[in-house]
């Protein structure tokens, strides 16, 4: 079997009816800035850039540094990256953890879905994990709606499980398995 990286390496470009999931690059700097130093878009993720630098250090540290399995969410139509989603394998437990960010001018239009129902193809067809996660803040249900929308259930509610921003949080766990993504591109 090929490895993880490979697959990966192979698939560092998707596409879907709407978007492009590639690579970030240096060059998506103003585009990632317009959405991370809006509060609103990052009040459950992480600090809001102060600056377009932070940005391009996010950028180097997170995405350039291990491009493998993180990609840009690209507007087909304007060729305007909106967000990023991400892949995180545990190569071990044959799983993997999802992450996404979306630019709130974008939201409620169902794009994190589609790029997480990518994601998932890429998750079981070809890496062929036997499960995916991801996890929300409970005070962001709109997280939640997006991850029943790709066929995850919610399986754990962790209180008091993380500190962001300085506030205690509750961290909301919700999985698909391979057998269920299957079972519902069966119907």
């Amino acid at each position: 079997m090929k490895s993880y990286q490979l697959i990966l390496a192979e698939h560092q470009i998707l596409e879907t009816e709407r978007l492009v999931l590639r690579p970030v690059t240096l060059e998506d700097a103003a585009d990632m800035y317009e959405y991370a130093s809006d509060e609103e878009t990052t009040t459950y993720v992480f600090d809001k850039h102060k600056t377009i630098e932070d940005t391009r250090e996010n950028l180097a540290t997170y995405f350039l540094s291990k491009p493998l399995g993180t990609y840009g969410i690209i507007l087909k139509d304007q060729q305007k990256m909106i967000g990023t989603i991400d892949i995180r394998i545990d190569e071990a437990n044959r799983k993997a953890e999802l992450g996404y960010t979306l630019n709130r001018a974008f939201w409620g239009q169902g794009l994190t879905t589609e790029a997480g129902q990518k994601m998932l193809w890429l998750a079981f067809d070809k890496l062929c994990l036997n499960r995916v996660e991801a996890k929300h803040d409970e005070r962001n249900p709109a997280s939640g709606r997006v991850m029943a929308k790709l066929g995850m259930v919610k399986e754990a509610v962790l209180r008091n499980d993380a500190i962001l921003k300085g506030e205690v949080t509750t961290t909301v766990i919700c999985g698909i398995t391979k057998e269920d993504y299957f079972n519902s591109q069966e119907q």
